[in-house]
């Protein structure tokens, strides 16, 4: 009996949580480890649904890097990076949105399914949800010359967002799978890192949270203890003394960014901690670092 009266005090002091985010948005960046093992998978699956059985409206917005990657590795096509980026000519984007669309963004639909909720996948170039521009990256500025345009190839920036096919799709009571690619006003494809497009796809639709499912704890400080609560003048600290660096900057930007476009509260949290979403959003103390303005 003892058991069964602590689950019910858990349901208990959900209720609040319950209320409050109830009827609101809630953009989910899935990514890193909870995407590659099972036991993760299975319970963001089960979490995601739970969300959308209780009032709140899942948007998930996934990557695919590693699995990309693996494709690439069997057709023979060499990966290069610069500053991060994957180089992207037509034939290893051909790969990213055959990976992207066809097989990660299908399996996660798929596995929401299963657990009973209604998923529906979507690429960027569906309802043109997002128009895309290409990114322009330049090289490190010398004393003699101005700094140089890098060409990355068919690698996109979120030129705008248009949710009303996602506002359609939450009214049907589905729940949104979308791989970052996009598409530009002369029908050419980019990929787009899935952080940004999270970003953007939370800002354009007002979201009462943006997670970000990493695989860190959080954002820690120079000791190496996790932060609670971060502002945007203590980023700006932490990147000045190098505490912040490598790809938590562009994350930390994202949420940041979505701050400034409307978004009532972001967050990053460890994807590798089953159940995290739950700890998350119904907890007091939650889990990872939010980022405030």
């Amino acid at each position: 009996m003892e058991q069964y009266l602590e689950k019910a005090a858990i349901l208990s002091e959900s209720l609040p949580f319950i209320r409050k985010f109830y009827g609101k948005t809630m953009v989910i960046k899935y990514g890193g480890h909870a995407m590659v093992d099972e036991a993760l998978q299975e319970s963001f699956a089960r979490d995601v649904t739970l969300l959308k059985f209780i009032g709140i409206n899942p948007v998930i917005v996934h990557g695919g890097g590693p699995q990309i990657a693996r494709v690439l590795e069997r057709m023979g096509i060499e990966s290069s990076f610069i500053q991060g980026m994957r180089v992207t000519d037509q034939d290893t984007m051909d790969v990213v949105e055959m990976v992207l669309v066809g097989k990660v963004n299908k399996n996660i639909v798929n596995l929401i399914n299963q657990h009973g909720g209604n998923a529906v996948g979507l690429s960027g170039k569906d309802g043109r949800l997002l128009e895309a521009e290409k990114l322009l990256m330049y090289d490190t500025p010398k004393a003699d010359r101005p700094p140089e345009i890098i060409d990355v190839g068919k690698v996109g920036r979120v030129a705008a967002v248009n949710p009303a096919i996602l506002r359609r799709l939450d009214e049907g009571g589905f729940i949104p799978v979308i791989a970052p690619v996009g598409v530009d006003a002369d029908g050419e494809t980019y990929n787009i890192n899935a952080d940004l497009v999270a970003g953007a796809m939370a800002g354009a639709l007002k979201a009462e949270k943006l997670v970000l499912l990493t695989d860190v704890p959080g954002v820690c400080d120079a000791d190496g203890n996790l932060l609670s609560s971060i502002s945007r003048c203590q980023v700006e600290e932490l990147v000045g003394e190098n505490v912040i660096r490598g790809g938590m900057l562009p994350k930390l930007n994202c949420c940041l960014d979505a701050l400034e476009a409307g978004v009532a509260k972001t967050h990053i949290i460890d994807g590798r901690l089953p159940h995290c979403l739950l700890l998350e959003i119904f907890t007091s103390e939650g889990v990872g670092t939010e980022i405030r303005v």
